[in-house]
């Protein structure tokens, strides 16, 4: 078995210099570094993980906090997941994931015990009842997403207030004067769900600068609640010529079920999704699009955290910039069917 010993021989450094690199303790040169990490490399050392966490007092692990509920699209939560975990490893950290619905209690266990050095949070709620104990905590955390009060926290977020008014500003130019938004399920905005709030009060703020009619309404993403709630904005908004949908699992129901009412996309009424790129480009329209950039967020998330660990970093918040895509779905507003 190669010990460190063997590796700070190779590397032509002292064993305390190997053992400052694996740890990040202390500053070392970038050319030290990277001879020690290609000696690693070379012979294959794998220190024993139980043996360091007793001697440095870490465990190399970052806890990842992300509720699946039932009501959020897992997929984009898992884009972001596999992204913390292989930046992550990237970092020699591994990744210890917490999926129940435990709120403050979870932030406790990471907290009070030795299981992370660090903790990253998703699904944030604008007051979300985490974030005392977080403000409090001794070990690091961030979070993917953004409070109503951000300070004295660390949040990667996409700003998604400038992605709604983004929605806004691109269905006006072409025309649009009456604008519906499919949203996510009521549960979400029940919950206060940052991002949903956020892109909601990004789309309404511009709409009124605008002088555009904004509808909303959540959906539960089913083919038959899809379908209610398009009959319901017909009754309420019959002279709706866009969508903006919000909630991944109900793109492909809409298209499918204006289709079936003869109303083509875009020439009668154009649709946009806030969306992961995979889901707008396959959809059976391809879609004009401002992306989730989900493995950026992740990516984001755990350089923050480490920056963290190695006390390189204070508290902050950092929003990427929207980028809007535009596909085959939307185009200018259709003229007024005659009297």
């Amino acid at each position: 078995m190669v010990t460190l010993a063997d590796v700070a021989q190779h590397a032509g450094v002292s064993a305390s210099t190997v053992s400052y690199v694996l740890s990040g303790k202390r500053s070392i040169s970038a050319s030290t570094r990277e001879r020690v990490e290609r000696s690693i490399a070379h012979l294959g050392y794998h220190p024993n993980a139980g043996a360091r966490a007793l001697a440095s007092s870490r465990s190399n692990i970052i806890a990842l906090m992300i509720p699946l509920r039932t009501d959020m699209y897992v997929p984009v939560m898992m884009e972001i997941a596999i992204a913390v975990a292989t930046t992550a490893r990237s970092h020699g950290y591994d990744v210890l994931l917490l999926t129940g619905e435990e709120g403050p209690a979870a932030v406790r266990r990471i907290e009070g015990s030795a299981l992370a050095d660090a903790m990253i949070l998703m699904d944030v709620e604008l007051d979300d009842d985490r974030l005392p104990l977080l403000r409090e905590a001794a070990r690091p955390g961030v979070l993917v997403g953004l409070p109503a009060d951000p300070s004295g926290l660390s949040c990667v977020d996409l700003d998604f207030e400038a992605a709604g008014a983004l929605c806004a500003e691109h269905l006006a130019g072409l025309g649009h004067r009456e604008i519906a938004v499919i949203g996510e399920a009521a549960a979400v905005y029940e919950r206060h769900t940052g991002f949903a709030e956020r892109t909601l009060s990004g789309l309404r703020e511009r709409c009124r600068e605008l002088g555009v009619r904004l509808l909303h309404r959540p959906c539960e993403g089913s083919y038959a609640s899809v379908a209610a709630t398009l009959a319901r904005v017909h009754d309420e908004r019959p002279g709706t010529t866009a969508f903006v949908v919000q909630n991944e699992a109900a793109t492909d129901p809409l298209l499918a079920l204006l289709r079936q009412q003869g109303r083509a996309v875009p020439e009668d009424v154009s649709v946009m999704a806030i969306c992961p790129e995979q889901v707008a480009a396959h959809a059976s329209v391809p879609l004009t699009s401002v992306a989730v950039p989900a493995q950026r967020m992740g990516r984001h998330a755990v350089e923050r955290v480490v920056a963290k660990l190695r006390g390189q970093a204070g508290d902050g918040v950092v929003l990427l910039e929207p980028e809007l895509t535009v596909r085959e779905s939307t185009g200018p507003r259709p003229a007024p069917a005659p009297d």
